[in-house]
């Protein structure tokens, strides 16, 4: 195993949210909430709130923990373990840091601490139809209009948008330019008329949603950052909330070899353990090498964030590891139903809530084959 070379404050974090999980995350109740209209707990949003777990990004100034990355990526790994449903990513991280980043001081002054402490949750919209990822692939428009700006569009695969009280919306200002110098940020309150939410329906995965705006009255004050500028501002920060899912993918990994490896060892066939049957053996050697793989690339980009590297080596880091975090835990999942065979299937048992979630974040910030493109663009361009 990697040896991540954790300090004993980062141990007792890491070791803290485990305990916590155990007891208040346990796989009957990600099951519950799997199963719930909504896909999420009111309960075990204030358990994790009442810790301070939505703060822990945010600068102390605003109520935060302003802890750094690898400290969030140890949270984000035990979350991923207990496959943790809950809008702390899309709220605590993405929209949370592009309001620390680009709001202005009203705006941040109000929505970051309602964040920290868990009385606001702002759901993150970028992804549209079309499954594209970047900026090319946002066509929402926000047609300015006096001193308003006219807001139409569609996003798509957006989680947490029910149990959002607000949204961070990506729309374009500039209608001709398809790159990210057109795109505006925007923060919107759900009340909002003109905004319409809707579960996608017929997808496997976890819960998403389709937000429909239509002809959405926003003021200048909505506006985060500057105008046409907004992924300027979005970009590195995408980096980091990219690197901290890879941190909640590596979690389900190591569940995934856990699972294996204790079920091998119990499961008795022709009166020996399936563990010691070479096939066995190999599908869990597999997984072990997936996990590694993206212990390493994950803890490596986080590092190169909290050590101030440059953003350009930040993005490839963060790449690379999102390609292989994708990959690994999907191929994890698969390998953990084949050592698992026909109890892999038993609802009781949680194996498919991994794979569920396996299937929902191989695309989520981009998949492997817009990473790879990334990489590629970086090291050659």
């Amino acid at each position: 195993m990697v040896d991540l070379g954790l300090t004993d404050a980062q141990e007792m974090l890491r070791n803290n949210a485990h305990r916590f999980l155990q007891d208040k995350c346990t796989r009957e109740v990600v099951r519950e909430i799997d199963e719930s209209e909504r896909g999420f707990s009111e309960s075990l949003w204030k358990d994790i709130s009442e810790i301070g777990w939505p703060s822990i990004v945010i600068d102390e100034q605003y109520g935060g923990m302003g802890s750094s990355l690898t400290d969030a990526g140890l949270l984000f790994e035990e979350m991923g373990r207990a496959c943790m449903p809950s809008p702390l990513h899309s709220s605590s991280v993405l929209s949370a840091l592009v309001l620390q980043q680009a709001g202005t001081a009203d705006q941040r002054q109000h929505y970051l601490p309602l964040i920290a402490d868990g009385n606001r949750i702002v759901a993150f919209a970028f992804s549209e139809p079309g499954y594209g990822w970047g900026p090319e692939s946002i066509h929402t428009q926000a047609n300015k209009v006096g001193d308003k700006y006219v807001v139409s569009g569609t996003k798509l695969f957006v989680p947490d948008a029910e149990s959002a009280d607000s949204y961070l919306l990506v729309a374009r200002t500039r209608a001709t330019d398809v790159s990210g110098s057109g795109l505006t940020l925007f923060v919107v309150d759900k009340e909002v008329p003109g905004i319409h939410v809707k579960e996608v329906s017929g997808w496997t995965g976890d819960k998403l949603y389709e937000i429909a705006i239509e002809d959405a009255i926003l003021t200048e004050a909505q506006v985060v950052g500057e105008v046409n500028r907004g992924y300027e501002v979005l970009e590195p920060i995408l980096d980091r909330g990219t690197a901290l899912l890879c941190a909640y993918m590596l979690g389900g990994l190591q569940q995934m070899a856990d699972m294996s490896v204790t079920y091998s060892q119990n499961r008795i066939a022709f009166g020996v353990p399936i563990s010691t049957f070479q096939r066995v053996q190999d599908m869990i050697i597999n997984i072990v090498n997936d996990l590694e793989a993206v212990r390493w690339t994950t803890y490596e980009a986080l590092s190169m964030i909290d050590n101030g590297a440059r953003e350009r080596d930040i993005a490839e880091a963060v790449s690379m590891a999102k390609i292989v975090a994708s990959e690994g835990f999907t191929r994890g999942t698969e390998n953990a139903h084949y050592v698992h065979g026909g109890v892999s299937v038993d609802m009781k048992y949680g194996l498919y809530l991994y794979t569920k979630k396996s299937r929902t974040l191989f695309g989520y910030l981009g998949d492997p084959a817009y990473h790879k493109k990334r990489v590629a663009s970086l090291m050659f361009d």
